[in-house]
């Protein structure tokens, strides 16, 4: 089965994108929240990348288990 990027349902702080691309690489969530952060304050496109993100990324849905 292939593997999808999807927002996470379980970790999640504002809407489970960080959450949905961590388990999507299988790595800590916390490393992609803080690249996130520092995308945020360095270069301001962070946010609205992150917007995007929160728009294209679809919801797990019920009972997705990765």
């Amino acid at each position: 089965m292939a593997k999808r990027l999807y927002r996470s349902r379980t970790d999640r702080k504002i809407a489970g994108v960080c959450g949905g691309i961590a388990e999507y690489f299988d790595i800590d969530p916390v490393i992609i929240r803080v690249l996130w952060l520092v995308a945020v304050c360095c270069a301001g496109s962070g946010l609205l990348a992150y917007i995007i993100a929160l728009i294209v990324i679809p919801q797990a849905p019920m009972g997705y288990i990765e």
